[in-house]
């Protein structure tokens, strides 16, 4: 274990902004991660667990103490006839398990396709997208308990998981560290081709679509968004999808959609059922007829000409350019139909009250 000083977190993330970390150590194996822990305690430096970087607004101070990088391998699928597994270090490529995944003709994750970053996050976020998440089919998140120094392994209903959300990063956030996640699959079973836009794509063909083409599919439309990493192309430079769609109650979805017919007739709010009756609303809707449309631009930090729910850096943003058009975009949207918007990144190195 080697530990560094005042590196430069801008270039470990997607968003590829942000200062320098006092102190930085890259762990490749579950020890590391336990003399990492160690180290941080013994010098009382405040800890951050980095994995892919791709949902992450650091700040132009950077970390004060000790940024601690999980970069476990090992990727291993077990060919059980019934319940087949792929049990996964932490720190590999999340697109490469569900390629292994698909490859092995086993369903849960193709949807999940080309979604940057590390295993190690998906439990945290409760990882989905186009009407899969990473809870469906995760079995067990192995975890060192940082206060006690033991390795547990964690079953879902210990996890929390709900709409992007875990126990890692709401009620227990800070107390765990992700090292190994093991995912149980479906053999043989068919795609799942339940969100609007793979209907489109799929709209007008034969047959059943297959789990490799519909893990093309994801990856063509998330590229067409600008939602695949695509090296040289600024509007990648983001944190994926900044906002999290609001979940509301019925009666005030209904007055949302109230306003939508007095603020922009014509045009009908999108809005989709939820757990336990709620409603969720599309972010994106939101955020567009409010006012800002595709490549908005404020100074170098702008909206993707591609997607209106992700914020870019246009190149030589700094953090507080994003914060600045975060900001603008929630009051707006506050302003004109009522809600406030929750970010969805993680935002690191901003103080005791960090950007909401």
């Amino acid at each position: 274990m080697i530990i560094q000083d005042n590196i430069s977190l801008a270039p470990l993330t997607t968003f590829r902004v942000g200062g320098p970390a006092r102190y930085f150590i890259d762990a490749r194996s579950e020890q590391d991660v336990l003399d990492a822990v160690s180290v941080a305690a013994a010098g009382q430096f405040p800890l951050f667990v980095l994995g892919g970087g791709s949902n992450l607004v650091v700040s132009d101070e950077g970390w004060p103490g000790l940024v601690l990088k999980v970069s476990i391998s090992g990727l291993e699928f077990r060919n059980d006839p019934t319940n087949p597994t792929i049990i996964a270090g932490a720190g590999e490529n999340w697109d490469s398990l569900v390629a292994l995944a698909v490859s092995k003709h086993c369903a849960g994750l193709e949807c999940l396709s080309g979604i940057p970053g590390t295993v190690g996050g998906t439990p945290v976020q409760n990882v989905g997208a186009y009407g899969q998440e990473a809870a469906e089919t995760i079995t067990s998140v192995r975890v060192l308990e940082i206060s006690t120094g033991k390795v547990i392994d964690l079953n879902p209903d210990e996890c929390g998981f709900s709409y992007r959300t875990s126990i890692f990063n709401s009620t227990h956030h800070g107390w765990y560290i992700v090292m190994q996640v093991t995912y149980t699959l479906n053999r043989g079973a068919t795609p799942t081709i339940e969100y609007a836009d793979l209907k489109k794509y799929f709209a007008g063909r034969s047959g059943t679509a297959t789990l490799q083409q519909t893990r093309e599919a994801v990856r063509s439309i998330r590229n067409s968004k600008a939602m695949l990493l695509v090296e040289g192309d600024e509007d990648c430079r983001s944190a994926g999808s900044f906002f999290k769609n609001p979940v509301v109650t019925k009666p005030e979805a209904e007055r949302v959609d109230a306003l939508a017919h007095q603020r922009v007739p014509g045009k009908v709010m999108p809005w989709y059922p939820a757990e336990d009756g709620m409603i969720k609303l599309s972010a994106a809707w939101l955020v567009e007829q409010a006012g800002f449309a595709k490549g908005y631009t404020r100074g170098p930090a702008a909206i993707s000409r591609k997607h209106s729910l992700a914020i870019v850096n246009r190149g030589g943003a700094k953090a507080t350019d994003i914060i600045a058009l975060k900001d603008e975009i929630q009051q707006r949207v506050l302003n004109l139909w009522g809600l406030a918007l929750v970010p969805e990144p993680v935002f690191v190195g901003f103080g005791d009250q960090p950007p909401r």
